[in-house]
């Protein structure tokens, strides 16, 4: 296991994630139907490892406004439980990674997520942990390594949701195996692309170059 300390969504944070599948995807990994959301994910990872470079960081309403306020539920969270929290970049087990929101002692750690006022609300009154979240979190327990993950959810003026999630075992070991599949299929991908052509192409022609200088 390889820690990176580095700034979440830098340009260290996407190289140090580069062609890797990351636990925030892991649900579109384990998609069913048509798969097409798992195919999308796979093809971008291809595009990283062929290229060299990452793919730009997606953002919009949602990321921003979670960048916003995610310092305040991890304060919150701090301040209510007297946990120290550790803040990493980017955690890699062999070939899948996560970025923790903090590392928490030598067993745990912390997910925060931002959900409007109503949805909040729903979720406190249900007050089951969501299966939405599930893939993430349970995949973040299985490449840290860890037994328990606090998934905080929050929006200001409403009181902050917290579950702990412990290791599901049997969970882990499907994922684990579906993610495995997962980077067999991408490196046939990988390979079959750069077997269409590759040779005659800028990048190899360069490639070549070099290595003759």
């Amino acid at each position: 296991m390889e820690i990176f300390d580095v700034e979440q969504n830098s340009d260290e944070w996407l190289r140090a994630r580069m062609g890797i599948p990351t636990a925030s995807c892991f649900s579109q990994i384990l998609a069913k139907g048509e798969g097409k959301t798992r195919r999308s994910y796979m093809l971008k990872l291809a595009g990283e490892i062929i290229t060299g470079e990452p793919m730009e960081g997606f953002s919009s309403e949602h990321t921003e406004r979670g960048h916003v306020l995610e310092p305040e539920a991890r304060d919150l969270y701090q301040l209510n439980t007297g946990a120290e929290l550790r803040r990493v970049g980017f955690v890699k087990n062999g070939r899948a990674g996560c970025s923790p929101d903090s590392l928490i002692g030598e067993d745990g750690g912390l997910e925060i997520k931002t959900k409007l006022p109503h949805l909040l609300i729903d979720l406190i009154l249900k007050n089951e942990f969501p299966s939405e979240h599930k893939a993430q979190v349970q995949g973040t327990l299985w490449i840290t390594k860890r037994e328990w993950w606090d998934l905080v959810v929050y929006w200001r003026g409403i009181p902050q949701f917290v579950k702990r999630a412990y290791r599901d075992e049997g969970y882990i070991a499907n994922l684990a195996g579906a993610v495995n599949a997962f980077n067999e299929e991408l490196d046939q991908v990988v390979k079959t692309i750069r077997a269409h052509g590759g040779e005659n192409t800028l990048a190899g022609d360069l490639k070549k170059a070099a290595e003759a200088a």
